[in-house]
């Protein structure tokens, strides 16, 4: 997790760069991780996807690199309760992050804060940004949901990679719940390790 200013403006930079996003400190969204249900859970890992399995919240950088993970929350609680028990949420509600102050956009005199981009399973917050409802949308309405799917859609392609490389995560995996989260978080810190390796060849 990034611990001072200078960090995250180099995040929003990222963005900026790569999706035309401003102000941007990070994409967030969750996975479902599939795993054989331990005896006797019941439907706590129970998903809406009619599958079991534990959940995987992230946030991450314009390169898909992992800034935060929060694994091992029960596949039946949504993402958007997995953020809300996290300590992400913790410290962004207390401004622990030392995240940027609001500065303006040219070419508007006007201040905006610095954001996370999200889906609409996470709540709106003066930090949080999520898409425009779908119906009855503005042409500008229309334009920044374009910007921030493109900005967001980082977080899916993190997943994406993550799965591509470690296969195990094709099926569902036949370890003990606790097991799995070390498994998970062992993965996300190889997808950072070798995209690191990568971007340093560059």
């Amino acid at each position: 997790m990034p611990q001072t200013t200078a960090e995250w403006l180099h995040i929003a930079d990222g963005f900026q760069a790569k999706t035309n996003f401003p102000h941007c400190i990070g994409a967030l969204d969750g996975k479902h991780i599939s795993i054989i249900p331990p005896p006797n859970s019941g439907s706590l890992y129970y998903n809406y996807k009619h599958n079991f399995s534990v959940v995987l919240l992230a946030l991450v950088d314009a390169h898909c690199r992992f800034l935060f993970v929060d694994i091992g929350a029960y596949g039946r609680t949504s993402d958007g309760g997995v953020y809300n028990n996290s300590s992400l949420a913790q410290c962004l509600e207390a401004n622990a992050l030392n995240i940027p102050q609001a500065t303006t956009i040219p070419p508007t005199n006007e201040q905006y804060p610095y954001v996370i981009v999200a889906d609409d399973a996470f709540a709106l917050k003066p930090y949080i940004l999520k898409p425009y409802a779908q119906r009855n949308q503005t042409p500008e309405q229309r334009i920044f949901n374009y910007r921030l799917s493109r900005a967001r859609r980082t977080v899916e392609n993190a997943f994406g990679q993550m799965s591509q490389r470690f296969r195990v995560f094709g099926r569902p995996v036949p370890l003990s719940p606790m097991k799995v989260n070390i498994l998970v978080m062992a993965s996300c810190c190889l997808h950072n390790f070798l995209l690191r390796n990568l971007h340093a060849r560059e």
